[in-house]
């Protein structure tokens, strides 16, 4: 049987990364993935080629989706919670030239499947979790950009979806995290910079940013690429748009307790009100992808930061593991 070419966009990052270890464990396809700074050799995925990109070139996007049969997009300039509070256009410009540049291209390539990670800061906060049609043309102002931004690439995907050959699976996932994120004080998002502020500590405590009632939806790395697999294989419309994640909310608060809990440190939480929050709360409804594709999320939170705790402990500081 002859295998599949796959594209995974963005296959240095986190996310990219742990995709690339997933579908390089396939048998049925030929893995390639994009990178900008080329990684270190220890750092690459074994059976993936990897292709030097830069996503906001159009030459180059043509040549690394030329010959593909299924792409996934997780390409993207990211960070957190301080650049979305006071440099929001970052999340802007590159993500909108490479998402257009890319989308034509898989076109005229006559890509069979695409996969868009896309996010959830398009929604509104609610009491209830929030289902895919929720979505209703206002979102919170500092999420403005970014979130206007993906709304647009979401509909060039139902655009092409319409236009061309390939199926089009657009994920609105949760706050994704797992082995190989970003555990970046000034670049992470919550998950990753609060695991670093716990295990670096040094003076028994730490500090979290904000007030620490913001909630969010976790969900682990491994359930993320679990759906992206049956999606490839199941889906059956040429557009689908769904939500990913938990389907439970925790407050940030909660989180810090709970990763010192597992940690195993004694550590004190102080809460410093100067610095960036969103002031937000949110959890999904799940609903369309259990009964779609009969997917659900297989790790618990606890277990999630049990297993990410020991990768960061293995590869994040060895002998500068905090006792």
């Amino acid at each position: 049987m002859k295998k599949r070419k796959l594209l995974i966009c963005g296959g240095t990052g986190f996310i990219g990364n742990n995709l690339c270890s997933y579908f390089s464990q396939d048998q049925s396809y030929e893995v390639y993935t994009t990178y900008r700074n080329k990684p270190a050799a220890a750092e690459r995925c074994a059976n993936v080629v990897y292709v030097k990109t830069e996503m906001t070139n159009r030459d180059d996007v043509n040549r690394a989706v030329e010959g593909m049969d299924v792409v996934i997009q997780a390409a993207a300039t990211t960070s957190g919670a301080k650049d979305i509070v006071n440099s929001p256009y970052l999340h802007v410009t590159d993500n909108a030239i490479m998402n257009a540049l890319l989308f034509r291209a898989c076109y005229e390539h006559k890509i069979r499947h695409v996969v868009f990670l896309s996010c959830t800061t398009m929604y509104q906060q609610q009491d209830e979790p929030v289902r895919e049609e929720d979505f209703c043309g206002q979102m919170h102002e500092k999420y403005f950009g970014g979130g206007w931004t993906k709304v647009y690439h979401e509909k060039m995907c139902e655009f092409y979806a319409r236009i061309g050959e390939a199926k089009y699976t657009v994920i609105r996932h949760s706050n994704i995290y797992g082995p190989h994120d970003k555990f970046d004080l000034e670049l992470s998002h919550v998950f990753g910079a609060t695991m670093t502020k716990v295990m670096t500590a040094r003076d028994g405590k730490i500090v979290v940013w904000g007030d620490g009632t913001d909630e969010r939806d976790f969900l682990y790395v491994d359930d993320l690429t679990d759906f992206i697999a049956t999606a490839v294989s199941k889906q059956e419309k040429s557009f689908e748009l769904l939500n990913l994640g938990l389907g439970e909310s925790v407050s940030v608060k909660d989180l810090v307790a709970k990763m010192i809990e597992h940690s195993g440190r004694d550590l004190k939480v102080e809460f410093d009100l100067t610095k960036p929050s969103i002031g937000f709360k949110l959890r999904l409804n799940i609903d369309k992808a259990k009964s779609l594709f009969g997917w659900e999320p297989n790790t618990s939170l606890d277990a999630g930061i049990k297993k990410t705790l020991d990768w960061y402990r293995e590869h994040q500081l060895g002998e500068q593991v905090a006792k």
